[in-house]
């Protein structure tokens, strides 16, 4: 295996931070956003259109059921099976599990669970998802854990962080050091003494990352806020600090200025199905009637396939006559606007600036008019 995990902190603003993670498959420049490929692909693009992030992110429980281990491992793992070159983080699937509610049983040992694909029954337990992700040959793992739906009660969330944190040091003890890295997940819920536990007691099992977790579950901003807060400032500074779940755009801006390093989050992609494209200071649905006859590019200075040969009166025709083609542009367009957020902050980082740039790039937000634009 080539390489070892590795993260080295680059350059600090106030808490912004500047970094370079190191895996197998390549260097990821932080902050970092991974697009969202559940399935072993991010819909509507190319494994060459991702080029630009480094690592995409990809799902656990959603590839053991569909197309299963067997075939993931005779095709070499992830990577040669999606022939995807950069990076993979796999999400161990807590999430997909919490969601599936009334066809799932949470135990000491893990999840029994009844497939959403075919009705069989299963039972993922956390040395499982470190044994389905070391077959993928993820480049990151991630732990199984439990997310809670909020409001949880304290004396609930305090026995979900115990199972938690139990789950993590089981999965911590059969990782194997090949190279590969392991995230542990803080949560804690909407008590700031709970995320401290959770961060100290990760800290302590030495995990190559960590991430936050719980905070994409239909919660209120403040209370994201908030989790992260408690929490950010226990985690190590020689490490990547990973906000699961999170990437609006104003998410990435103002939680990176909180000391985050990783996002990901299905926005771009699913907007863009949607015919939302993203734009400097906002986003604009190309749908609207005002643009059939608007034969300007989406945006001037974007290099995108979109915008460099194709009209906004095009891209609303494509949509409204509801073509393949009309979700794939606006895919590859959303994911350079990413490419491009990322690098800004990136700059405004090493320039130590960020502050500044953050404000500016509120105030074009609070200023944007999509009826205007």
């Amino acid at each position: 295996m080539p390489g070892s995990p590795g993260f080295e902190l680059l350059r600090t603003c106030d808490r912004a931070r500047r970094g370079r993670l190191s895996l197998p498959h390549g260097s990821v420049e932080t902050p970092a956003f991974m697009p969202v490929g559940t399935q072993g692909t991010v819909k509507t693009a190319r494994v060459t259109d991702l080029d630009g992030f480094g690592m995409i992110l990809a799902n656990t429980y959603h590839l053991y059921l569909r197309p299963g281990e067997d075939v993931i491992d005779a095709a070499g793992g992830l990577h040669g099976f999606t022939g995807f070159g950069g990076n993979i983080l796999t999400d161990s699937g807590g999430f997909q599990l919490f969601s599936l509610s009334t066809l799932r049983r949470r135990t000491e040992e893990g999840y029994e669970f009844q497939s959403h694909v075919d009705g069989s029954r299963h039972l993922l337990t956390p040395e499982r998802v470190i044994s389905l992700q070391n077959t993928f040959r993820s480049d990151v793992a991630m732990v199984l854990d439990e997310c809670l739906e909020q409001p949880a009660s304290r004396e609930r969330t305090e026995e979900s962080l115990a199972l938690t944190l139990r789950w993590a040091g089981r999965a911590r003890r059969v990782h194997p050091e090949d190279g590969r890295a392991m995230f542990g997940i803080v949560q804690g819920g909407a008590f700031a003494d709970l995320r401290a536990r959770a961060a100290r007691e990760l800290v302590a099992m030495r995990f190559d990352g960590y991430a936050i977790g719980g905070v994409s579950v239909g919660e209120p901003r403040p209370m994201m806020e908030a989790a992260v807060e408690a929490c950010i400032d226990l985690l190590p500074a020689d490490g990547p600090r990973y906000l699961m779940g999170v990437g609006k755009p104003e998410d990435i801006v103002d939680f990176t200025a909180m000391g985050v390093d990783m996002y990901d989050c299905v926005v771009p992609t699913r907007n863009a199905r949607g015919g939302g494209f993203f734009v400097p200071g906002g986003h604009v649905n190309i749908r609207n009637a005002r643009f059939r006859n608007d034969h300007r590019p989406l945006q001037a200075d974007c290099d995108c396939l979109a915008c460099t040969n194709h009209s906004r009166a095009y891209l609303r025709h494509l949509f409204t006559a509801r073509e393949w083609l009309a979700p794939i542009l606006a895919t590859l367009h959303n994911l350079r606007f990413y490419e491009r957020l990322l690098a800004e902050i990136r700059n405004a980082i090493s320039q130590g600036d960020y502050a500044s740039w953050r404000r500016e790039w509120h105030a074009r937000r609070a200023s944007f008019d999509p009826g205007a634009f």
